[in-house]
């Protein structure tokens, strides 16, 4: 290992990130051919990524082959089980050498054993883009003195030391940020913003969405009073409906969602994909106020994770599911995604088997204008509006329950309880499930987590199992129409929080059982 080259790429690497403004480094798309520049990866990766050579011969590919755009397309898919469970850890890195990175993350392990992923500080700088762009176009953190909070778990897993190093990045390019990482600890998260806000004019939350409302529910319930530290968030790992954004929105005092919210579209794989932006939520607000609209464009009766990349980071394709293939438009597909990037372990078309799809942004605009919405005309924040495409998520399909033929996703019951009066019963979490009755009828079955000190009764079910029915029948066409109306009503149960069967504590929570 040549120890002087690792040293030389630290310092061009730093040295481009904090010399390069951002405007320029998201104009390259538009002054660069992406297709061109994921094949010269592709052939840096094939001459010196040991286990992509051994993947390559494999499938009897000769890598001078791959001349083109269509060429690359036809290269296999790399999954978990066909590639990164197939070869020893080192031969992932270029020349085979662990020693070419410095960082090693795990992944949560929620599909099985968990995977190592490693990475150079080179590689944690391409994705301190995406915070950047997040905190300059979203939260004006340029010109505020801003306290960022990481409340993602710290250790091996990827989300709390990657966060909190991009974020450091940040700080070394000018802008004024601190940085404090109490990682999943409620109650220093709640001493350090009381503490420590009052010093900084905005404060950034940054965790998983539900653990977030947590936050700051206690809080609420501890006497803080939100507002007075103008609170911002970034969020990672969960899909979640505009009314809980509305509603945490509301519970901070916040003015308007499209600036003081970002969730980034990440992973352990590759770090962060994309990232939302506030156009990409100022679309989505617009959407979600028009469910047809955004199930013509999505192909699914579900809300997804909307957000925008720069292909010249990570390259996006998608491989069209066959009852799903049809684009409504020019510039839109959907299917299963693709991604490809350079990381420590850098990735040629990775299937990590999300569902979703990619939009162009010119077909974004024009689709919505046949719609009747301009959201550029909407925007009163011009920092927001890049010219960058669009990647929507659904997520994975085993999230989902079938009944009666139609497909309940969490997402549709998540806004039954985000309504007035019946989100300050909840946390948010519940189990779906469909069980069968005495006589073997099926029946749809939602298990919902009661918020500290709320009791159950039967008035909160009958009011919770009438707000999910309402939204359901509002938001999934097919639940409306498959299921018969005598069948539509869920069974709601409440239960404690932290009841251990359905909400262990200090686990990741799983909407769905079979």
């Amino acid at each position: 290992m040549n120890y002087e080259n690792q040293s030389q790429r630290a310092i061009q690497g730093f040295n481009d990130f904090l010399n390069t403004p951002l405007e320029t480094v998201l104009q390259q798309h538009l002054d660069k051919n992406p297709t061109a520049e994921i094949i010269k990866l592709f052939q840096d990766v094939a001459a010196n990524v040991p286990a992509y050579q051994a993947f390559l011969s494999q499938h009897k590919i000769n890598p001078d082959t791959i001349q083109t755009f269509a060429d690359f397309q036809k290269l296999p898919p790399l999954t978990k089980d066909n590639y990164l469970k197939c070869y020893p850890l080192a031969d992932f890195c270029r020349d085979g050498k662990i020693a070419s990175c410095d960082t090693i993350a795990a992944s949560s392990g929620s599909t099985g054993k968990p995977t190592f992923w490693l990475r150079f500080f080179t590689d944690e700088l391409q994705i301190a883009t995406r915070f950047e762009q997040i905190f300059y176009d979203s939260f004006f953190a340029d010109t505020k003195s801003t306290l960022a909070v990481v409340c993602f778990a710290l250790g091996t897993w990827v989300g709390g030391m990657f966060t909190t190093n991009c974020c450091r990045y940040l700080a070394s390019k000018g802008y004024p940020v601190t940085v404090i990482s109490p990682g999943t600890n409620k109650t220093e998260i709640l001493r350090v913003v009381s503490e420590l806000s009052p010093n900084f004019e905005q404060t950034v939350l940054l965790g998983y969405p539900p653990f977030l409302k947590d936050v700051i529910d206690t809080g609420i319930a501890n006497g803080i009073e939100w507002q007075q530290y103008n609170i911002k968030f970034v969020m990672a790992g969960e899909v979640f409906s505009e009314e809980w954004r509305n509603l945490v929105g509301e519970r901070v005092g916040y003015i308007n969602p499209c600036d003081d919210f970002a969730s980034l579209y990440g992973t352990a794989d590759a770090g962060v994909l994309g990232n939302e932006t506030p156009l990409s939520i100022c679309i989505r607000q617009f959407l979600a106020k028009n469910p047809e609209t955004a199930r013509t464009l999505f192909g699914e009766s579900r809300l997804p994770t909307l957000v925008q990349y720069d292909p010249m980071n990570r390259f996006f394709e998608v491989i069209p599911n066959s009852t799903n293939s049809n684009s409504v438009n020019k510039g839109i597909s959907r299917g299963t995604l693709l991604f490809s990037g350079d990381n420590g372990i850098p990735l040629v078309r990775y299937n990590i088997l999300d569902n979703g799809g990619i939009i162009t942004y010119n077909a974004m605009l024009e689709f919505l204008a046949e719609h009747g919405f301009n959201p550029i005309e909407a925007l009163s924040n011009r920092r927001g509006i890049r010219n960058l495409p669009f990647v929507f998520v659904f997520g994975r399909s085993n999230f989902t329950i079938s009944y009666f033929g139609a497909n309940i996703y969490p997402e549709n019951i998540k806004v039954g309880l985000e309504q007035p009066l019946i989100r300050d019963w909840v946390t948010g979490k519940f189990v779906m499930q469909i069980q069968e009755d005495t006589d073997k009828n099926s029946f749809l079955s939602v298990i919902v987590e009661l918020a500290p000190q709320i009791e159950a009764s039967e008035d909160k079910k009958q009011t919770v199992a009438d707000s999910i029915l309402t939204q359901l029948k509002r938001l999934n066409s097919e639940f409306a129409n498959y299921v018969p109306s005598e069948y539509q009503t869920p069974r709601v149960e409440l239960l404690p929080m932290g009841e251990s069967e359905y909400f262990p504590q200090g686990v990741k929570h799983r909407y769905t059982r079979k």
